[in-house]
Order: structure tokens, then C-alpha cells, then sequence
């Protein structure tokens, strides 16, 4: 009766969720257990076909990435709020390490809840990057990579044009982090990729079969610099792409604000009470043979049918007439619409974004530099300005999360306090980056210079002055800068013209904080094999803490990073248990999410402690499974007492 009660340590098994869908929807294609995939083509209607040709992106490695994703993660997301700001209140996170395997553990907490995924993933330029092959063993090679198992790894993937694999190995990087991105976005979710010439149009076909061609919304092209460069006899490159796609059909292009700027083509030269106007077409984009009739001027004179037609039906033109919407020429030659500014609300975004609007490259470093006291510590940043312009077309609300798993130097987590604090939003961001090192003592990773970036704005809007505690003591100085809690005054509720969630939660992508069995890694001299049982019948890390196994069930739990904690006291009289001191009469648990979850870190239980727990009626209760001492009567118990309640019980 307790075998089915322990909680998984790892990430969500994608394979078995789908695989589940399926047995519910169409049990009529299993067999044996497993899928027959003729019996799920009848079931589709569709006619069996020997030919394995098809239309579709392929290419080497291709099967051996899908199957990254399928494989579940074994590893946790450790906090660290001496790195993090307002860590108690703030709903903001900042991930380091490998984004695939940072992926895998959000999809039960973060499932379908990202409004807007932007993402600058590394340009496949014939040089090196770092994510592809790396970590094709997944934590161990990123634990090896960070110095964590005492081998370090190799800094850099070799991705010359003249390996073989250009192409592909930055493929097998993207295509598994496109797919479980996918997962996260909400139905009206987008995403926004940052791409260069030479991977838009494999991107482009990578991204129509991971969210399906027909959620493309815009390949939008960014003027990311103004002034010429190159050599003669080249172009000179000015532009990137943002490529566009939606979740689904429930996603709506946002408009965008007007300026005094838009409105310059407005005027009232007629005195019109309605206001401010400007021409607007009368001619039918496409042929409409049935739209084309003359129209007749107020003194006879015979105005003939543009060669498509008009774009209204003679009864609706003769209306647009007499209301004053439609006006004859001063010579009656022609028939003018006025399109009213008071009738215009925001702007449609155009699929061309202009550096002197979304902002350059140029102007991404003097943000940075202005921030860091003159120095760049980060070459490739992008403009807060082009972030907000992707928040703005998205449609992200005053509460929505958005999402940047190549997070670099933290612009998008800049953009989004920034607009906060113009609109008095509460808007979330999730960043991940892995911990690539530099060649800067100061900031000895990307992570490092993410986590300060964001230190340094929320200083900024705090007005706390950045220099010389910065200036000097970097890191660490920025950090001391927060040490107490932000008084209420200086992050006041949220209202009108507010400051929001002035903080971040930093956690830190680590290997788990409890044993986990791995069959793969299993000992193989059988006399060994009893030995190593023995080791994992204590299943704790002692050299972690206690909120270092907080967290880690809280993730595997599916209850975002972001849950309230409270510690809380269980005043309980514990049995005596022979060979045992006596305890304490009181125990403390976590109670997450307002008490939705309960996590009890005791080493030891006993009835008491746990209908203490089951009095405070929560949703599920969780505890060591080593706590029970062996005493499988209690523990079977347990497990009744909580089904008779209503409680979800389980075990570590």
C-alpha cells in the first residue's frame, strides 16, 4: 500500500505524459502495451503509405536530440539568497546553469503559465558555442563543466562550416529547448527567437514543426545599427530577425501606443466636428466584379469603379456619403474617406522595427556601460527598448511572466522592471544562463554578471546610489546593499504608477539534494550491489540543508519557485521510543502556499506529529521516508488516516 506513495525526484517524464493523453483519447491503438502506429494511422483516417518520403526538416543527430527531451532530469535548482534580492518577497527568478536541463525541471510548476518567451540563443557563425555536445550526458557533464565533480570540462563545442556538421550540430543545440519551451507558454503565449542570416531559414522550419507552421505570426526585421561598416565590394549587414510564433489560435497581435509622432498625418482642414482626420483608400485590394458601379457627384459628374472595384457596396458608400465619411474632390473627379483620430485606437506593428524606435546595439552597450560605472562587461547585449517593443506586441499584462532562457547580461529582466515602474505592472521574468565563464576576475561567469545587472537596476529604481559600494566591491558589494529587507516604504503596494516586485530569487541548477538510484550508474561486480542498497537506504545528503531540500520539493511537487514559505512550530508530545533521547514537544514544517502544501524535514515522526499535520487540512503533505524508523505499521497507517481526510501523502 506505501510503494505508490513516494514523490519522483525527477523531472516530469514527457514521454508518459503524452503516452497517457493518448490511452485516454484513443485506447484502440494500443497494443501489448505500446503504440501501433498502423492502428493510430487508421484511426486518423488516414491511408497507410510504405513511402518514407516526406516534406520536413531533417538532419544528422536529429533523433538523438528529441531524445534529450524525453530523458527526465535527476538533478534540483538550489537557492542562494545571499545572491538574491528581497529573496522573502520576491516572485522573480534568476537560474543559473544549463538551460535544457533548467527546462526539464520547470515544466511541472511552470506548465502553460509563460505569457511571452524571448530568447538570443548563440549564432551559428562557424565559431564555437558552448551548448551542443557538451551535455549530451546531461548533469553530470554540466556538474563537470562547472568544476562541481572535480573534472572540469570543455569551455567550447567546435562548430567550424568544415566539420561536417555545421548546420546540425546547432540544430540538435535549439530543437530540444524549442520543444519544451513549447510546453511552458500559456495557449495565448508567444515567443520571439533573435536569429542572424545564416540559421534564419533552418530556424524557421525547426520552429514551424516544434509549434506548427500555421501559429507563425512575423519574421520581423530589427535595424540593430545605423552606421555603415564592412569592406567595399560587401554589404553592409544592419539588420537581425525575430522570429514569431504563437502557442496557438488564441494569441492576438497587441497594437501598439501612438505618439504625436503617428499622429502627424492628422489634420482638420474642413473644420470637421469630428475632429483630426486623414485619407484613407477606396479601392478594393482584390478583383470584385460585383463592387464595381459608378458613382454619380453631387452636380452630375460620373466617377468610374477603380479596375478592382470599391471596397463597399453601392448602399454602403451612398451612407458613407451622407454621414460625412466620404467626400467628394473640390473638382468631384474622385471620392476622398476620412479616417478619424478619434476612431483610431493604437497603431498595427509593422514587421520592419527601426533602431531609432526599439534602439541599437550602440545603444545596448551605453545602457550597460551607464550601469557599470563606464566598463561593458557583456559584448552582445540587446536594447531595453527592443524587449519592451516584443512586451508591448505580445499583449503581457500587468501580472504575466516572461521567460528568457539565454539570458546573457539580463536585458530582458531590465525591460520588464523598467516598464513596471512606467505602468505601475507587476510583470514576473524567469532567467536562466549558463555559468560561461570570462576572462573578467570580477565577474568570473555570465551568470555573475546577469545576477548584477538586476541588482543594479532594482538599485537604480531604489535610488540607492550605485557607486562607490559597486564601484568597489562588485558583487558582493551589491549584494551587502540588501541585506535587510526593503522597508515598506521603499516597495510599496502595487498601484498606479508603482514599483512592483523590486527583487529576484537566485537559485543555482545542482545535483540532487537526495540519493536517487540510476540503474545506468549501478555498480557492476554483484557482490557490490548490497553495498551500494545500504548506502541508499538513507536517502539525505547530509552535507545540504534543510532549504536546499525545501525547494527541491517544492519544484518536484509542481508548485512554482516563487510559492510563500512560512516556518511554523507543531506543538506535539511525541511518543517515547526505546533507545531514542527524548525530543523537543514541538516540530517544525514549511507550509508552502498558504498551507496548500506541508513539508516535514523531521528526521524522526510519530502519530501526534503527523495528525498535527493533518489538522491543518492542507492538500498534500510531504515527509522523509526515513523518518518513519522502519515502522511500516505507522507508515501504512498514515497513509489511511490522510486518504480518510482527503490529504495527499507522500514520502522522500
Amino acid at each position: 500500500m506505501t510503494d505508490d506513495i513516494k514523490l519522483p525526484l525527477t523531472s516530469a517524464d514527457l514521454t508518459e505524459a503524452l503516452l497517457a493523453q493518448l490511452r485516454d483519447a484513443v485506447p484502440q491503438i494500443f497494443s501489448e502495451g505500446r503504440v501501433d502506429f498502423f492502428k493510430l494511422q487508421a484511426a486518423l483516417g488516414e491511408h497507410i503509405d510504405t513511402n518514407p518520403e516526406r516534406y520536413g526538416l531533417t538532419w544528422a543527430g536529429k533523433r538523438d536530440a528529441f531524445r534529450n527531451v524525453q530523458v527526465p532530469s535527476v538533478a534540483t535548482l538550489r537557492p542562494q539568497p545571499e545572491e538574491s534580492v528581497n529573496w522573502d518577497s520576491s516572485e522573480n527568478l534568476i537560474i543559473e546553469g544549463d538551460n535544457l536541463e533548467v527546462l526539464k525541471l520547470l515544466q511541472k510548476p511552470y506548465h502553460g503559465k509563460v505569457k511571452m518567451i524571448y530568447i538570443d540563443p548563440p549564432y551559428n557563425t562557424g565559431n564555437e558555442f558552448i551548448y551542443p555536445d557538451n551535455f549530451r550526458e546531461g548533469l553530470d557533464e554540466y556538474l563537470r563543466y562547472t568544476g562541481q565533480l572535480g573534472e572540469d570540462g570543455t569551455a567550447t563545442s567546435t562548430n567550424k562550416d568544415t566539420s561536417g556538421r555545421y548546420h546540425s550540430n546547432w540544430l540538435n543545440m535549439m530543437y530540444p529547448r524549442l520543444f519544451l519551451a513549447r510546453n511552458l507558454l500559456r495557449e495565448d503565449g508567444v515567443i520571439f527567437v533573435s536569429i542572424d542570416d545564416h540559421e534564419v531559414h533552418n530556424l524557421r522550419l525547426l520552429m514551424d514543426e516544434v509549434f506548427g507552421e500555421e501559429n507563425f505570426v512575423a519574421c520581423v526585421i530589427w535595424q540593430h545599427s545605423l552606421q555603415p561598416k564592412g569592406y567595399m565590394g560587401k554589404f553592409s549587414i544592419h539588420h537581425n530577425y525575430l522570429l514569431m510564433y504563437s502557442r496557438s489560435d488564441l494569441y492576438e497581435v497587441s497594437s501598439l501606443e501612438r505618439t504625436e509622432e503617428h499622429n502627424k498625418n492628422y489634420a482638420n482642414p474642413d473644420n470637421d466636428p469630428r475632429g483630426a482626420w486623414r485619407t484613407g483608400d477606396v479601392r478594393n485590394a482584390l478583383d470584385r466584379p460585383n463592387l464595381k458601379y459608378d458613382i454619380i457627384s453631387p452636380s452630375g459628374k460620373v466617377i468610374h469603379s477603380p479596375e478592382n472595384g470599391w471596397r463597399w457596396s453601392k448602399e454602403t458608400v451612398a451612407e458613407k456619403i451622407r454621414s460625412g465619411e466620404i467626400i467628394f474632390s473640390k473638382d468631384e473627379t474622385r471620392i476622398i474617406r476620412k479616417i478619424y483620430l478619434s476612431t483610431v485606437e493604437g497603431r498595427v506593428p509593422e514587421s520592419v522595427w527601426f533602431g531609432k524606435e526599439t534602439g541599437t546595439t550602440r545603444d545596448a552597450a551605453s545602457e550597460l556601460k551607464e550601469l557599470f560605472g563606464g566598463s561593458t562587461p557583456f559584448d552582445t547585449p540587446k536594447p531595453v527598448l527592443l524587449i519592451q517593443r516584443m512586451i508591448e506586441v505580445a499583449g503581457v499584462e500587468a501580472t504575466d511572466i516572461v521567460l528568457d532562457f539565454f539570458a546573457g547580461s539580463g536585458t530582458t529582466a531590465h525591460a520588464v522592471l523598467d516598464l513596471n515602474q512606467q505602468d505601475g505592472g507587476n510583470r514576473k521574468f524567469i532567467l536562466i544562463q549558463l555559468p560561461e565563464k570570462t576572462d573578467n576576475p570580477q565577474y568570473p561567469t555570465i551568470a555573475h554578471i546577469t545576477r548584477e545587472r538586476v541588482r543594479r537596476v532594482i538599485a537604480k529604481q531604489m535610488q540607492i546610489p550605485p557607486s562607490p559600494p559597486f564601484a568597489k566591491g562588485g558583487i558582493k558589494a551589491a549584494g551587502e546593499l540588501f541585506a535587510e529587507p526593503m522597508p515598506d516604504e521603499a516597495n510599496p503596494p502595487l498601484k498606479k504608477g508603482g514599483r512592483g516586485d523590486l527583487g529576484f530569487r537566485a537559485f543555482k541548477l545542482d545535483s540532487s539534494n537526495f540519493k536517487i538510484w540510476r540503474s545506468d550508474k549501478a555498480p557492476q561486480p554483484a557482490e557490490q550491489l548490497a553495498e551500494q542498497l545500504k548506502l541508499y537506504a538513507d536517502n539525505v545528503l547530509a552535507e545540504r540543508n534543510d532549504q536546499d531540500r525545501l525547494y527541491e520539493l517544492i519544484l518536484k511537487c509542481g508548485m512554482p519557485l516563487s510559492a510563500r514559505v512560512e516556518e511554523i512550530q507543531l506543538p506535539v508530545r511525541p511518543e517515547p521510543v526505546e533507545g531514542r533521547a527524548s525530543t523537543s514537544s514541538a516540530r517544525m514544517v514549511f507550509s508552502v502556499s498558504d498551507g496548500n502544501l506541508l513539508i516535514c524535514l523531521e528526521p524522526h515522526l510519530d502519530r501526534d506529529t503527523l495528525r498535527a499535520l493533518f489538522a491543518r487540512k492542507p492538500q498534500m503533505v510531504l515527509c522523509l521516508d526515513t523518518a518513519f524508523d522502519g515502522n511500516d505499521a505507522l507508515k501504512t497507517n498514515t497513509v489511511l488516516e490522510a486518504q480518510t481526510h482527503g490529504i495527499i501523502f507522500k514520502t522522500v
